[in-house]
């Protein structure tokens, strides 16, 4: 246990606090939650490390620096309602339930949603829930959402996700380009109009529904 907690500053120190990512409640909140209670069995050793972890087939846990830069962007606030797709056992959840009001994860795997959700109850994260979904279609019925982290890669436009937006909402996503890289990408909703901007640099694994799409470019 000391070890994991060790390994936590660390994560903090070395892979958010160098990248920028200084926000005191968001690096608390990644502070208090046990990373390792989240990755896969047998992954333990390697929860804290700055690399993807494997969930399941084609599917990953992005490395704790993608999630705090992009969720630093976010600019989380404890009035937030939040939608996490592809959210995997929960990791990003029980992270952003300690900064906002509600959150709700969508996973279609049904193995990964129990085992999300007896987590994050073990955990007394009591304003976040994971339900089960089809990834590509969102989760309208519990919109709309400040903010939308979207958990993969995707080479198709996130459309449904924008206008699941409330307005002054923010999405996060990581788009895979033609050229096989990837980057981070920030949407801010403001009314009817909708701006982007690219983050970082970032590669993650293309989500089911959400693969590159004949004739489509960013």
């Amino acid at each position: 246990m000391e070890d994991f907690i060790n390994a936590r500053a660390n994560m903090v120190d070395c892979q958010l606090r160098p990248n920028c990512v200084t926000d005191p409640d968001l690096l608390d909140s990644f502070l208090s939650v046990p990373r390792e209670r989240f990755v896969s069995p047998g992954q333990e050793a390697l929860a804290y490390a700055d690399r993807c972890l494997d969930t399941s087939a084609g599917r990953a846990m992005m490395p704790p620096m993608f999630l705090g830069k992009v969720l630093q962007e976010c600019a989380v606030s404890p009035d937030d309602v939040i939608l996490v797709a592809a959210c995997g056992r929960g990791y990003s959840c029980a992270v952003l339930s300690r900064m906002a009001a509600t959150v709700v994860g969508l996973e279609a795997d049904t193995a990964l949603v129990a085992e999300a959700n007896a987590i994050l109850s073990d955990l007394a994260a009591d304003n976040a829930a994971v339900v089960e979904g089809d990834i590509a279609s969102g989760l309208i019925d519990q919109g709309p959402y400040d903010v939308i982290v979207l958990e993969g890669g995707i080479c198709s436009a996130p459309d449904i996700f924008i206008d699941q937006l409330s307005s002054g909402g923010r999405l996060a996503v990581f788009e895979r380009l033609n050229d096989g890289t990837g980057q981070a990408v920030l949407y801010l909703k403001s009314g009817s109009t909708v701006s982007r901007r690219v983050l970082f640099d970032a590669l993650l694994p293309v989500l089911p529904g959400f693969e590159a799409k004949s004739g489509f470019v960013f």
